[in-house]
């Protein structure tokens, strides 16, 4: 048996798989509060002890690059080791993956029904793919081809230099500068960077924030739920939400375009993350589209890029999908 997780900066999700049932077969399946542990090995035993399952090895997908069968994730503050960790759970071995290249490794196995396309495009055969996952943070990678099969490689493309497409986000990149000292994409399109949108919007109009909505922002713990609730569901009552989720959209375009770019993703570009799926009718609506084909003389090459929302956990299905395959290793 092998236990698989998806460790993310708000929740951690552990799945139990076996070889014989197959990577999409969950025996057990269970979801924690990532936050409320000090660290991963304690969540791992309570899953165990919980469902009374047992495991010869775990394949984990963390938010954070793993260097060295190490991690520190970026939104928590754990540092995680694979010898520890197999040390601890008493487990053969331990597997870390960066969450973005275990969705990387789920890309090529997903149906037809797990995913969304919002550009329909002309997918090129065994051409290079990419993926982008906004969820608590922003992350990035990409496949590539080797003539039999697609090899996934993680990034950190989510902490690259923010680059403003119009005077609007211009004055967002001041805004958010002046807060931190430094403008990575994730500081504006992810959740965790999404109430600095919210925050530059009503520092120019404060006068649109409802007083309710304001009482209520302020005695959160976590305000991007909230913000995300109110701009897709009640947008007309919230004007400063329904923005901030429009800037977020058209800056998730321009970002998927620069990275489509970069690694020639002529294969497609694929928006994984617990928040494309939250947000499907407003990526419909057009504003991701155009900027994501918005780079000049590269315009038409894009508007030939499928881009798909993935619809369910391909983070762990990913985890169960290497782990098992690394399973008669232990």
């Amino acid at each position: 048996m092998l236990i698989a997780g998806d460790i993310g900066g708000t929740n951690t999700r552990l799945a139990l798989v076996s070889p014989s049932e197959g990577p999409r077969h969950l025996l057990a399946e269970k979801t924690y509060p990532s936050g409320e542990f000090p660290g991963l090995s304690p969540i791992v035993q309570q899953f165990l002890q919980e469902t009374g399952a047992s495991a010869a090895a775990a394949c984990f997908d963390v938010a954070g690059p793993v260097l060295g069968g190490r991690a520190h994730l970026t939104n928590l503050p754990w540092d995680l080791s694979e010898t520890v960790l197999a040390q601890e759970l008493g487990l053969k071995r331990v597997s870390l993956l960066n969450d973005l290249h275990a969705i990387a490794v789920a890309v090529p196995h997903l149906e037809a029904a797990e995913t969304e396309i919002i550009n329909p495009g002309t997918p090129q055969p065994n051409a290079p793919i990419a993926v982008m996952a906004p969820g608590t943070g922003l992350g990035e990678a990409f496949l590539v081809w080797n003539g039999t099969e697609y090899i996934a490689c993680a990034s950190e493309g989510g902490h690259a230099d923010f680059a403003p497409a119009n005077r609007e986000q211009a004055e967002l990149w001041a805004f958010v500068n002046a807060r931190f000292g430094h403008v990575a994409y994730e500081r504006v399109c992810a959740g965790s960077g999404l109430p600095n949108v919210y925050d530059f919007l009503r520092a120019r109009a404060p006068a649109a924030e409802p007083a309710a909505f304001a009482t209520a922002l302020a005695a959160a713990a976590d305000r991007t739920p909230l913000i995300v609730r109110a701009g897709t569901e009640q947008a007309a009552e919230h004007p400063l939400a329904a923005e901030t989720l429009r800037i977020m959209a058209e800056i998730w375009g321009a970002e998927a375009g620069n990275l489509a770019l970069k690694v020639l993703a002529t294969g497609g570009v694929y928006l994984a993350g617990g928040m494309p799926p939250r947000v499907l009718p407003l990526l419909r609506q057009g504003g991701f589209v155009q900027a994501f084909t918005a780079k000049g003389r590269f315009e038409k090459l894009l508007q030939a890029v499928p881009v798909h929302v993935v619809t369910i956990n391909a983070a762990l299905l990913g985890a169960a999908i290497y782990g098992l395959t690394h399973l008669d290793t232990t």
